[in-house]
């Protein structure tokens, strides 16, 4: 990937005279069905902003905290495009209390320090109003003291292991038991699995999910795990592994590898002649944004747990796919935690709204019941535990990089981040 594909902020012209175009239309894309105040009055900022935000008369500003560089580069600028797109069209409606967004985007270099320290950064010298970020646990945890500590307000947007709620977040991506324990049943029920060999990326998402998949596939499936292995942040060699996997001869390979590692994982995977013809993997960490890298033909039938396709066929999603490859180009893809980055605007947007006030505790307090009924994985409503109540799906990958879907749950998955029996 070249660096102008890793720069969220480079547009070539001819897609920068095409995505002011695609804006200037937006006032037809009413993504989120709530009233826009217009030309409306809006309220005094000594009434909306009592706590020294970055908030004018004019103008509110946010932080974007995501790595536009590094290992993580290949999955984060999916949410940064989605982000700054839901901000751009907000803007083109009038904005949120009469005030135009202005983002001040800083680059966490997929280094959980420099994310802590840019995080200081947005809330102590910036003031913004709330953040968009983040994608590893890794950043996340790292950050979460810092907005815990000066009470600011994180947007997360990455399906995670669980185990975790925060006054001071808002988890917008699916949690353990929408993404992992859903998938294992799905793995078990239709593809008979008894026996799994786990492997992932060696950090806290990986092996927290890993060790919620053992307890679920031992103490609940009564499956086994014949195999376990964790590899560092940028591995690019995964022979070793992969002879283990043929000894073992696991009826699924359960993988939770991310960012880079992944175009060497598939790659390698395939020359070893595990492919999805012969192999069930089913994988939480490739969506279409990693497939870019690792190329349809290395990942073609393998499956992937996530909430949100680009495939995925409702008017919603169709609005969104389209705008968003307006702004970005037609060759542009939308993974899952682009779209749940997509939902962070709006939904601070809302909040924001229904509590009349950009102060922090005021919009938290605001967004237990918030929903959104224009979401383009379809509908989501926000729990009182700052989770999002979605539907889980799995997807098939082709060999033209998309996905099929091929199961979804009949009803939304109420957020559950401390289920029993996982701790």
């Amino acid at each position: 990937m070249s660096h102008e594909q890793n720069d969220p902020t480079h547009i070539p012209t001819e897609m920068a005279l095409k995505r002011r175009r695609m804006l200037q239309g937006l006032g037809a894309l009413p993504l989120i069905g709530l009233p826009s105040l217009g030309n409306a009055a809006a309220p005094a900022t000594a009434v909306v902003n009592t706590t020294k935000l970055a908030v004018t008369d004019t103008e509110v500003t946010v932080g974007q905290l995501h790595s536009a560089t590094g290992t993580m580069a290949i999955s984060e600028t999916g949410s940064i495009q989605a982000e700054q797109l839901a901000i751009d069209q907000i803007n083109a409606m009038g904005g949120i209390l009469g005030r135009k967004i202005k983002v001040i985007k800083e680059d966490g270099a997929s280094d959980w320090p420099t994310f802590a320290e840019k995080a200081k950064k947005l809330l102590v010298n910036d003031k913004v109003a709330t953040v968009f970020g983040c994608w590893t646990s890794a950043s996340r945890k790292a950050v979460l003291p810092v907005f815990e500590k000066e009470n600011g307000l994180l947007y997360y947007p990455t399906f995670y292991e669980g185990l975790e709620q925060s006054k001071n977040v808002i988890y917008t991506g699916q949690e353990a038991t929408q993404q992992i324990i859903w998938s294992l049943d799905w793995g078990k029920k239709e593809k008979k699995a008894k026996t799994f060999f786990l492997v992932g990326s060696d950090y806290i998402w990986p092996r927290t999910s890993m060790k919620i998949a053992r307890k679920h596939i031992e103490n609940f499936q009564k499956g086994s795990v014949v195999g376990e292995e964790y590899y560092p942040l940028g591995n690019t060699n995964f022979n070793s592994l992969i002879n283990k996997i043929k000894v073992a001869k696991p009826d699924c390979i359960f993988a939770a590898v991310v960012g880079g590692s992944n175009v060497a994982f598939y790659k390698q995977l395939k020359a070893a002649g595990i492919t999805g013809a012969k192999q069930f993997l089913l994988t939480l960490a490739v969506t279409e944004d990693e497939m870019l890298g690792v190329g349809g033909e290395n990942f073609a039938g393998f499956y992937s747990s996530m909430k949100y396709f680009q495939s995925l066929t409702n008017d919603n999603n169709k609005k969104f796919v389209a705008a968003f490859k307006a702004a970005y180009g037609p060759k542009s893809v939308i993974g899952d935690v682009t779209q749940a980055g997509y939902l962070g605007p709006w939904l601070w947007k809302a909040a924001v709204e229904k509590a009349g006030s950009f102060d922090v505790d005021k919009v938290v307090a605001a967004s237990p019941g918030i929903e959104l009924k224009t979401a383009p994985e379809g509908y989501v409503k926000v729990h009182a535990n700052h989770h999002l109540w979605s539907k889980a799906r799995i997807g098939q990958g082709q060999a033209d990089g998309t996905f099929k879907l091929v199961a979804e749950s009949t009803d939304l998955i109420e957020p559950n981040p401390f289920p029993k029996g996982y701790q």
